[in-house]
């Protein structure tokens, strides 16, 4: 059995049921399902009627490594229109079609999935996938809204292609995200409240690249996945999400996230001015280069004679200090939120946090999420810890686990700043 990722706050394999709509996207589900049984977790996989009509039992049985029934008559002496939703510690309908969240609704028990549902006392994730028209019915709305009253989880949906040649909002998101959404919900359960709604976040993420000539660039090693999975949790907790992404190795864009892409620091600072102006808060999670080359080669530069020496270089604008003084100036409103990160290292000089206070006194930021950097932390990996300080002396430690984890308790601490009188 698959060990847990390193800095997981998950531990052992835990009993997911993945119930599947029926869907055209119910094809995806078969990603989701590997995930979750190659993570080491026990999955159970509940299709509809329908579902079966996309995607066959032998598959999922194949995946899933377990039975898979769609009636409550099958295996009777178990029970498991009962036990399977008494025994589950997560549950993830992925896709979540207009009539299986109806019937969800409704409190029917018609066919397994929805007699599970009934029993499940679990997070429960709702991963909706259907056309433009049926998400933004009235009916479907009102669905939604009655879901999540009743404590279940229901993702913002993708916008692109659908079925045929319609695009718009409806689509299911990447597997990935989905797994990635729900993973964080066994290493806490109440990781996404909707307290961001109409709330309006900007985020960056990734590293820059400034260019020395058309083949080399100065970089870091940042990959941005915690500003992605910022990004990707503010939205699911209702906020409209603003993603100013640098370079980020490849990451496929978050789910209902306006992604806006640059490349060098300059291009960074532009977006975030762009877009900070009416924003209730910006995050800056990207790791900016603070220097770039002071001339950029035409044509790449060769070795032997003509090699340069040196390469001088000037500093790039501060980010995060010019966003506090376009605050105190009215540029932006004055009780929009900021957010700062550091990556630190201690030294002969003083300790991370040390250098991290300091930071924050110099840079005048609402918050600063702290990070220790270096020997596999941080930067490249898919865990993280840290700490959150406060410009009001507040300081928390932020436990060990994914980036989700972290990106989750970056945001309580963003609520409550929001919500203060």
């Amino acid at each position: 059995m698959a060990e847990q990722e390193e800095g997981s706050a998950i531990r052992g394999p835990k009993r997911i049921v993945v119930g599947v709509g029926g869907g055209i996207a119910a094809y995806k589900s078969c990603a989701i399902v590997r995930a979750f049984t190659e993570a080491g977790h026990h999955v159970r996989v509940i299709p509809t009627e329908s579902a079966l009509e996309f995607v066959g039992r032998a598959t999922f049985e194949a995946l899933s490594g377990n039975p898979v029934h769609t009636g409550v008559f099958t295996d009777v002496p178990q029970v498991p229109h009962v036990r399977l939703g008494q025994d589950a510690e997560l549950v993830v309908i992925a896709p979540a079609t207009a009539d299986l969240m109806a019937r969800a609704v409704a409190g029917r028990a018609d066919d397994l999935l929805t007699a599970t549902l009934l029993t499940a006392r679990c997070p429960v994730v709702f991963a909706p996938a259907m056309h433009t028209e049926m998400w933004e019915h009235p009916a479907t709305v009102a669905n939604v809204t009655m879901l999540r009253q009743r404590g279940s989880i229901v993702i913002e949906p993708a916008s692109g292609r659908l079925t045929g040649k319609d695009t718009g909002a409806g689509r299911l998101p990447e597997p990935d995200e989905i797994v990635a959404l729900a993973s964080m919900l066994l290493e806490r359960s109440d990781a996404l409240p909707r307290d961001l709604e109409g709330r309006r976040v900007v985020v960056s993420a990734g590293g820059t690249r400034e260019p020395l000539d058309p083949v080399r660039f100065l970089g870091n090693r940042s990959s941005g996945k915690q500003g992605y999975a910022i990004a990707r949790l503010a939205v699911q907790r209702g906020a409209e999400v603003t993603l100013i992404a640098g370079a980020t190795a490849e990451l496929a864009d978050p789910a209902a996230v306006d992604v806006v892409h640059v490349r060098t620091a300059e291009q960074m600072r532009e977006a975030v001015m762009k877009h900070a102006p009416g924003a209730d808060a910006v995050i800056m999670s990207a790791a900016v280069a603070d220097f770039r080359p002071a001339t950029v080669a035409t044509s790449k530069i060769k070795k032997g004679a003509d090699e340069p020496d040196s390469i001088p270089l000037i500093r790039n604008d501060d980010i995060l200090a010019g966003l506090v003084q376009a605050r105190r100036d009215g540029t932006i409103d004055p009780s929009t939120a900021i957010v700062g990160f550091a990556a630190e290292t201690g030294d002969a000089d003083g300790s991370v946090l040390d250098h991290a206070r300091a930071k924050l006194a110099r840079k005048g930021c609402d918050l600063l999420v702290v990070n220790a950097v270096g020997d596999g932390k941080a930067f490249e990996v898919d865990h993280n810890d840290g700490w959150l300080l406060g410009a009001d002396g507040a300081e928390s430690a932020i436990e060990p686990g994914s980036k989700s984890l972290m990106a989750s308790r970056v945001l309580d601490a963003l609520s409550a700043l929001l919500t203060q009188d």
